[in-house]
């Protein structure tokens, strides 16, 4: 039995000690009887400098963080590595173009959007209410309230950008509390605006009237720095934008000059554009270099996470067995029911793919 089975090396990039705890437990509760799956777990982040590790393998296994550009897939394409499989819901940081035809790339499309979702509503209330502020103080012994005033979330307005899953879990949890709901997103679902008493509107009314902004859209180059000094100059001067999504949606130097200007009330960030450089990691004996980020750890109306928004128990669960079955699926199947190739993420090429007849994009 032992003979029949296929054995595969999967070298894990960016390995954090949670991720080895996750993946090793879940591996174990699997115990797959086709595959044997070994996993060599690096701390280094995946680059040109380091993909010589991946020599042996035949899956590598990235995070947000990893930069698969055309040298690293010409580097792994070099070394037989026949798939990249992505422990993450975005693919922003891989070069599609360059890796199609040459190695497949899986992701794990929603482990836990109620994870994001309630990250999200954290961090409205927490700035709402100036938690973080307040929590500081009484440590020090200072008792207070001036500085400390909210608002009432019940009967404003949240307008919320992106209505995939995390979207529309944040929309039911915000209604929830009696506010106001406006959606936008490409693909309009007007039966789930009504479910919430919420309406679809186009972007700039979302803007206009909004109390409260939060981003669940994938970055693409048609809304990378969508949030700008235009579409900020037609938010109230009291709204909150949330940015659990990615970094680049939101044009951090225009940010941190409409928080100098007191043009906006505050920002709950779990995301940055320029993250790989800091998150994940322990700064903490080190001065930042970044101007931007450092500038915006000083706002005390900024909230600003290390893209923590994913990590719940529930979540590191189901990312481990997600990715460990896309790696089963197709080394023993052949299959990969959750690839992300240049022709299936080109609208233009969309009809181009051949998932749907063979169970892969190309072979």
């Amino acid at each position: 039995e032992e003979a029949m089975k296929k054995k595969i090396d999967i070298a894990f990039f960016d390995a954090k000690p949670y991720d080895r705890q996750y993946f090793e437990k879940t591996l174990k509760e699997l115990a797959y009887d086709d595959i044997e799956i070994t996993i060599d777990f690096f701390e280094s982040k995946l680059t040109a400098s380091t993909a010589g590790l991946a020599k042996g393998h035949q899956v590598v296994c990235v995070f947000v963080n990893d930069k698969i550009t055309e040298k690293v897939i010409s580097m792994l394409h070099e070394y037989g590595v026949e798939l990249i499989a992505l422990r993450c819901a975005g693919y922003n940081n891989v070069d599609l173009e360059a890796v199609y035809k040459k190695i497949h790339v899986v992701r794990v499309p929603a482990y836990s959007p109620h994870a994001v979702a309630e990250h999200a509503a954290a961090l409205l209330q927490t700035l709402n209410r100036r938690i973080h502020t307040a929590y500081n103080r009484t440590r020090d012994g200072n008792f207070a309230l001036a500085g400390l005033v909210g608002q009432d979330l019940y009967g404003k307005t949240a307008g919320i950008i992106g209505t995939g899953k995390i979207g529309k879990i944040l929309a039911q949890i915000l209604h929830g509390y009696g506010m106001n709901v406006l959606l936008d997103d490409l693909y309009p679902d007007e039966e789930f605006a009504k479910s919430i008493n919420g309406k679809y509107v186009d972007r700039e009314t979302l803007y206009r009237e909004s109390d409260v902004i939060s981003l669940h859209c994938p970055l693409t180059p048609e809304n990378r720095h969508m949030i700008n000094d235009e579409s900020i100059s037609l938010m109230k001067k009291n709204v909150i934008l949330l940015n659990t999504g990615r970094g680049g949606l939101i044009d951090s130097r225009a940010l941190v000059d409409a928080l100098k200007d007191g043009r906006i009330r505050g920002a709950g960030l779990d995301v940055y554009e320029e993250e790989d450089q800091y998150f994940f990691e322990d700064w903490s004996l080190a001065p930042i270099q970044d101007d931007v980020l450092a500038r915006l750890i000083q706002f005390p109306n900024v909230l600003l996470t290390s893209h923590q928004a994913f990590l719940t128990e529930e979540a590191l669960g189901e990312i481990a067995r997600v990715t460990l079955e896309n790696v089963r699926q197709w080394v023993v199947e052949r299959k990969t029911a959750n690839e992300v190739c240049y022709q299936c993420t080109t609208i233009n090429g969309k009809e181009k793919c051949t998932r749907q007849e063979t169970g892969v994009c190309w072979s």
